[in-house]
């Protein structure tokens, strides 16, 4: 089902089939217990010298080797990845300095090594040939759709589909071999990772693919704000001249990747678009750190309806100009 360590099992058919049925992380309370549980079995492992493998070296599985080796010191840590190096897509000065980071820290890395926990040659070549105490699997997304209807869910995508069909104004539209039209009156939108993250077929997009990370989710639900608001002036308004909706784009901060090594170090990388190897690394160290708990705090700070998060946020979902990624061939509509 795609169960993650990273976020809450809540859905009904998940809980069915959890690998931890004894949590209901619907509630926060349980939300809390699954993670101090984690807590109290990686201290074990720590305590044991344990090895442990990390099979994907996107930033994800970077982030959660380097936090491991970080505050579990003990830990015999191996990260791998079935690319050519770590951070996938982003540019090779990032994958460069996180590299250089982890085999600082003693971490083994295993790249252009496909994931086979029942091969001894696979173990053999990662240089554990009794397998690992523990396995954290960090490669991939998996659609958590359940919800919807079949008819606007894709037959492919990541992890192998489930993801919901939408058009360029945001709103979910039936798949092509359903006819692709408007699903219900068209007052239903789908935004963030929750949707197939690109319009059109490939190599033709319309859109190109969207990263399956925050920003462009906060950005997607801006831009179906818009569109809510000019449907709702048009049906209070009978009679009045149809007024357009704004078609969504390929959002600028969809290109901004900041990830953590540690508490104290990281790298951040800007601009970055759909092709692979695009981007730049502008910060880094310890200043890249502290960035990234500024992004953090004041995030924060704006979900708690504080005056300072919600300043800073509201300007960077209402920038004047649109200086990377796609949204520049677009005009604002916001």
């Amino acid at each position: 089902m795609g169960e993650s360590l990273w976020f809450p099992t809540v859905h009904e058919v998940g809980r069915k089939v959890s690998d931890w049925p004894h949590i209901d992380e619907r509630f926060i309370e349980g939300r809390r217990r699954h993670i101090l549980e984690e807590y109290h079995k990686i201290s074990e492992l720590n305590k044991q010298e344990a090895t442990i493998l990390v099979v994907g070296a996107g930033f994800i599985g970077v982030e959660w080797a380097t936090e491991l080796e970080y505050f579990f010191p003990n830990l015999r840590l191996t990260i791998i990845d079935f690319l050519p190096r770590c951070l996938g897509p982003l540019p090779d000065s990032a994958a460069e300095y996180c590299s250089e980071y982890m085999h600082a820290a003693g971490i083994k890395e295993f790249y252009n090594t496909k994931y086979d926990e029942k091969s001894a040659d696979f173990w053999k070549k990662i240089e554990l040939p009794g397998g690992a105490t523990e396995t954290y699997v960090c490669i991939g997304v998996k659609a958590s759709n359940y919800f919807m209807p079949s008819c606007v869910l894709s037959d492919k995508g990541p992890g192998g589909g489930g993801w919901i069909h939408f058009n360029k104004y945001m709103q979910v539209v039936k798949k092509p071999t359903e006819g692709g039209g408007l699903w219900g009156d068209g007052t239903t939108f789908a935004i963030g990772d929750c949707n197939l993250g690109c319009i059109g077929e490939p190599p033709n997009f319309d859109m190109p693919p969207v990263p399956k990370i925050s920003y462009p989710g906060e950005e997607q639900a801006v831009h179906a704000m818009v569109n809510l608001n000019l449907m709702e002036r048009m049906y209070n308004k009978p009679g009045a001249s149809p007024i357009a909706l704004q078609p969504t784009w390929w959002p600028w901060g969809a290109g901004m990747f900041a990830t953590s090594l540690g508490p104290h170090d990281a790298c951040f990388v800007l601009a970055a678009n759909h092709e692979k190897g695009s981007g730049h690394m502008v910060n880094w160290w310890i200043w890249a750190a502290l960035q990234k708990e500024v992004i953090e705090t004041t995030k924060i700070d704006e979900c708690k309806n504080r005056p300072i998060g919600k300043m800073i946020w509201h300007f960077v979902h209402h920038t004047p100009v649109n200086c990377w990624g796609k949204g520049i061939c677009f005009p604002r509509v916001h």
